[in-house]
């Protein structure tokens, strides 16, 4: 019966991008009230949201818990079909570590059946491109195992630079010192953020000047970038539209005629980076 894909909700995709894929939600609070993003960027009011953080909402977010794994997995096996599921990266999350939990009980029970946990070392469009490629890899009749194999020798090419406008958010998720925060801030030193080979947040260089750094992440897709027909180049924003076209517009320029997907950046990572934040992700030779 081949496999089914599942991402969690943090994977950025919109609805043109999520064909055979079952998308899990991930909750989180903001001022104490819960909430649950079921994963259609298309669906999220990004604006709102971001103006939120912006003006001191205080955003929460919880990892996907193995019981949500068990729920979603065993209606599938038990009608004979394996699972394949792509995951946030392991260095920014316990998702990862609760998702293959629940695998291995499952497969004690369904021992004829294959699951796996593909550890994206990424988040956002890092994991969605990934979740993508194995809906891709089903439709062509691949089975489980072969899939799987393929897919995780793909995660060190899915590439994620970023950069934010307010370091004060990295602060409070321990990415930076709070020192660093202020006096980057005063600097108006923008970071070149990426998800390294253990799946951790790094700084590839840090620039001065929201300009300066677009420029920085064009750079590396042109440093990085692998020209194929399975490139796909896809770009997210915390609610700045105007500065996700113009990275799109440089990068054109560099290969002309490549669909681009712009969104916004999905609200559970997107507490952590904030408002302003600006991703660009691809394809390339190596993180």
């Amino acid at each position: 019966m081949g496999f089914v894909v599942f991402a969690d909700g943090s994977a950025n995709l919109p609805r043109k991008m999520l064909s055979g894929i079952q998308l899990l939600p991930n909750h989180y609070t903001v001022d104490g009230k819960l909430q649950e993003y079921k994963g259609n960027i298309d669906e999220f009011d990004g604006h709102s949201y971001y103006e939120g953080l912006k003006n001191g909402r205080e955003v929460h977010t919880s990892l996907l818990n193995t019981e949500l794994f068990l729920q979603h997995f065993e209606p599938v096996l038990s009608r004979g079909a394996d699972v394949i599921c792509v995951v946030m990266s392991s260095g920014i999350s316990g998702t990862f570590n609760a998702a293959r939990i629940a695998a291995l009980e499952l497969m004690e029970k369904y021992s004829s059946r294959f699951i796996h946990i593909v550890d994206s070392l990424g988040c956002g469009f890092g994991s969605g491109l990934l979740a993508v490629k194995a809906a891709e890899l089903g439709r062509r009749g691949l089975d489980a195992r072969e899939a799987s194999s393929i897919l995780d020798d793909e995660v060190i090419h899915c590439c994620q630079y970023f950069t934010v406008q307010d370091l004060n958010f990295l602060k409070r998720t321990g990415r930076v010192s709070g020192m660093t925060a202020l006096i980057g801030t005063a600097l108006n030193i923008k970071p070149i953020l990426y998800g390294d080979s253990t799946g951790h947040i790094v700084a590839a260089s840090k620039v001065r000047g929201r300009n300066k750094a677009i420029e920085g992440l064009v750079k590396k897709y042109q440093e990085k970038r692998i020209d194929s027909e399975e490139q796909r180049i896809c770009i997210s924003h915390g609610d700045c539209l105007g500065d996700a076209e113009t990275l799109a517009g440089m990068v054109r320029e560099i290969t002309p005629g490549i669909p681009i997907t712009i969104c916004q950046h999905e609200p559970f990572s997107g507490s952590h980076v904030g408002p302003g934040m600006l991703g660009l992700f691809f394809r390339g030779k190596e993180r």
